[in-house]
């Protein structure tokens, strides 16, 4: 692949990692939490990263979103190199074009419903026509009645509703979800995947999100696995990657 080639994937995909790895130290000596992972991402495509507890998964979903420095390696984020900025350039970047949904929701406690999504959307540099786009949001994901309750009064299908609502109304590029089923009973867990997606699709968000839950994982259009810290090819879940969506692992 020529330099022009590299340089083009990266300016088409919403997010590029390459041979990205993280080693720590301790006492005990080294260990290797990720190994040489490689990935590109199309813009408005989903992907799922599977794999056991201790695989990976999480480790690499913050780095992708430049919580953590890689050993080595690369990210791109819409043709941007992640780690060529400084870690205030990295939150910045955050607030302008990441959106994150958490398992445990995440929620300020201080702060009710409409409260917390006003904050992210300040956070991310709107400033005009917060309270009334923040409510709408939250009529979005059926919270109306609820927007001056606190996180400790919802249940937590609710809060999750509210991390989504805050995640969206920010309009990010790029949503990292890291297990956004794995505090809710199946019902409710179906409902916030099926919210979700639809948000997605709406927005044109490049979704990339790690899962034990294979019926959120068949929804994503490309599944790939981590063990022990390395790829392995793509999942047999994975579904077709349409034409617009690219996916490659």
């Amino acid at each position: 692949m020529t330099s022009t080639d590299s340089q083009t994937i990266v300016a088409q995909a919403a997010i590029v990692a390459q041979h990205l790895s993280k080693t720590v130290v301790d006492a005990q000596g080294s260990l290797t939490l990720l190994d040489d992972v490689n990935l590109r991402v199309g813009r408005a495509a989903s992907l799922a990263i599977v794999g056991p507890s201790g695989s990976g998964k999480s480790t690499l979903l913050g780095l992708l979103a430049g919580l953590d420095l890689p050993t080595s390696g690369r990210v791109w984020i819409d043709g941007t190199d992640l780690f060529a900025l400084s870690e205030d350039g990295r939150a910045a970047l955050r607030a302008r074009k990441l959106g994150f949904v958490f398992q445990n929701f995440q929620l300020i406690g201080h702060l009710n419903a409409l409260e917390n999504v006003m904050l992210a959307m300040e956070i991310s540099g709107q400033t005009a026509a917060l309270r009334a786009d923040a409510q709408a949001m939250l009529e979005r994901v059926g919270l109306d009645a609820r927007l001056r309750h606190m996180p400790a009064t919802l249940s937590g299908g609710e809060q999750q509703r509210v991390a989504l609502a805050r995640a969206f109304a920010t309009r990010p590029s790029l949503l990292l979800a890291d297990e956004p089923t794995g505090n809710l009973d199946a019902a409710g867990g179906m409902r916030i995947i099926d919210l979700m997606f639809s948000l997605q699709r709406e927005q044109g968000t490049t979704l990339v999100l790690v899962t034990h839950d294979n019926a959120l994982a068949s929804r994503c259009d490309a599944v790939v696995e981590l063990q022990a810290g390395r790829l392995v090819e793509q999942a047999a879940t994975a579904f077709p990657v349409q034409a617009s969506s690219e996916v490659t692992a």
